[in-house]
């Protein structure tokens, strides 16, 4: 099945294609890839892939064959492999880790948050939110407001990654936030009483744990659930 070049929030990459140029869908999700020689494969909305007009059909042999991505079943608590363990730093001596996303099918529209905790013993713990009618904005601070509170009571040296500017900007920048101004101050207030640092993560770029956390986002919005994270004695729930 051949290759084609499409756009996915704003990035380009490899989506595979009918004969006719068209997505090759699967209860409404087509395979994609982020680079061609790299065989991890992905699985995006069709809804939020847009191909240009005329684009080129790529042979099957394009993209290397499909590996594994990171696992999209749930997982409650499980250890992150020791080796991106170590390459990443969760399990320098106590510091707490998360991994934030914001989903939105239109903008606004239907969305989600998808949060991963880790905590300083490796133990991977995960949760998604279901928002109703929102914005991607709202979807990323409420991402990183969930995991940050999900962190046990006692937590030191927080460190949230996420792939959102603004949420960076509007609560650890001093960006004056336009909207949303209720949800920036709470959120901004909880980062900052707990300590808890910000740090950029470039979205669709093959982090594991990005990746990750945009699929519990998702699967917020495709179920139209919430499943709480639950981290050591915090059990985070939507107020």
């Amino acid at each position: 099945m051949p290759w084609i070049e499409a756009m996915l929030r704003g990035q380009k990459v490899l989506a595979k294609a009918t004969q006719d140029g068209k997505l090759a869908a699967e209860s409404g999700r087509v395979e994609i890839r982020y680079k061609p020689n790299d065989g991890r494969a992905y699985r995006a909305a069709a809804a939020n892939l847009v191909t240009a007009e005329g684009a080129t059909l790529l042979p099957d042999d394009h993209c290397a064959p499909a590996g594994a991505a990171p696992a999209p079943a749930a997982r409650k608590a499980v250890h992150i492999d020791a080796a991106h363990a170590e390459a990443t730093g969760t399990t320098a001596a106590g510091r707490f880790v998360a991994y934030t996303d914001g989903a939105c099918s239109g903008n606004p529209g239907p969305a989600g948050a998808g949060m991963i905790v880790i905590l300083p013993d490796g133990k991977m713990h995960e949760g998604y939110e279901y928002l109703g009618e929102a914005t991607n904005n709202i979807a990323e601070l409420t991402a990183v407001l969930r995991a940050v509170e999900a962190m046990p009571p006692d937590a030191t040296n927080i460190v949230v990654h996420t792939d959102s500017q603004y949420a960076i900007g509007v609560l650890t920048k001093g960006w004056k936030a336009k909207a949303n101004q209720e949800l920036v101050a709470k959120a901004k207030s909880t980062v900052q009483a707990r300590r808890a640092r910000l740090v950029y993560v470039p979205g669709h770029a093959g982090v594991p744990l990005n990746e990750r956390a945009d699929e519990l986002a998702r699967e917020a919005i495709r179920t139209r659930a919430t499943r709480a994270v639950v981290a050591g004695e915090a059990s985070v729930k939507p107020a």
